[in-house]
């Protein structure tokens, strides 16, 4: 049986130990469930339930106030970046027109 390799070190040396997979370079263990909880969750999906990916263009569903300006609803924003860690509940990195780079929260976006 071939096993996945280490999700922490990407070593391919991984066996099964119980339930348990094991690392044994870097001592990490998990479970593939937990694996493909994580690749769930990794999803970002927009307002609609459509999965976004780096470079598409989305349009803002709603007025946001950022500082003492707002992005109207309907403002298109293109080629955005998915964020891999998550800042205070941001997933997306874009580049605003007239507003400069920020993060927003993929529940205020539709592709």
């Amino acid at each position: 049986m071939s096993y996945p390799a280490c999700p922490q070190c990407s070593e391919n040396y991984t066996y099964e130990d119980g339930h348990l997979l094991v690392c044994p370079m870097c001592g990490y263990e998990w479970t593939q469930e937990s694996e493909d909880l994580k690749a769930e969750a990794a999803i970002i999906r927009d307002v609609n339930g459509n999965e976004l990916a780096d470079g598409d263009d989305v349009t803002v569903v709603k007025d946001l106030k950022v500082g003492g300006s707002v992005i109207k609803q309907g403002t298109r924003v293109k080629n955005i970046r998915l964020l891999a860690d998550v800042v205070d509940d941001h997933d997306i990195l874009a580049r605003v027109d007239g507003m400069g780079s920020m993060y927003l929260k993929s529940s205020v976006v539709k592709k």
